[in-house]
Parts: C-alpha cells; sequence; structure tokens
C-alpha cells in the first residue's frame, strides 16, 4: 500500500480488495460446481489467497468476472499441478 494513503484510504482499498476476494471465490465456486469454501480452502492450501487474488488486485479488479473466473480456475489448476509433482 502506498505510503502516502491516509488511514481512511488504506481501510477502504482492503474493504475492497476483501469483496473482491469473496466475488472472485463465488464466481468461481459457481463455475466448478462447488462450494465458496471448497475454492478459498484450494486458494489458501496453495498460496493463491495472497498471491492471487489480493497480489494482483490491481490488475484482475479491472478484469470482467469471467476473466477472473478464468484466471482463478487456471492459476488453482496449474499450482495444485505443480504441488502435486513436488510431492511425488
Amino acid at each position: 500500500m502506498p505510503e502516502n494513503m491516509s488511514e481512511s484510504q488504506k481501510r477502504s482499498l482492503i474493504r475492497d480488495k476483501i469483496h473482491f476476494a469473496v466475488l472472485a471465490i463465488e464466481a468461481t465456486a459457481e463455475h466448478e460446481r462447488t462450494t465458496p469454501k471448497a475454492i478459498y480452502n484450494r486458494l489458501k492450501e496453495v498460496g493463491l489467497l495472497d498471491s492471487l487474488i489480493f497480489g494482483c488486485y490491481d490488475t484482475l479488479h479491472c478484469e470482467s468476472i469471467e476473466g477472473v473466473v478464468w484466471n482463478v480456475t487456471e492459476a488453482l489448476k496449474n499450482w495444485e499441478k505443480q504441488e502435486s509433482e513436488v510431492i511425488k
């Protein structure tokens, strides 16, 4: 977060990011025909909640919901595949 932001602006940005995360998780869950909790757990497990949803907020929140869902599902698929290959 930029250091020159007021506390009010910082709180507002955090609130916006959380709302975006909820929207992205719910839309992805609907697309994948599963629950938001299942998507949240998968994102959290591979570290994508922080690195993708919150970390790429500036880019992702400008996309269509379909674009966000595509990015989330592709990232999940790729990161979970990578993780499973490391475990082997």
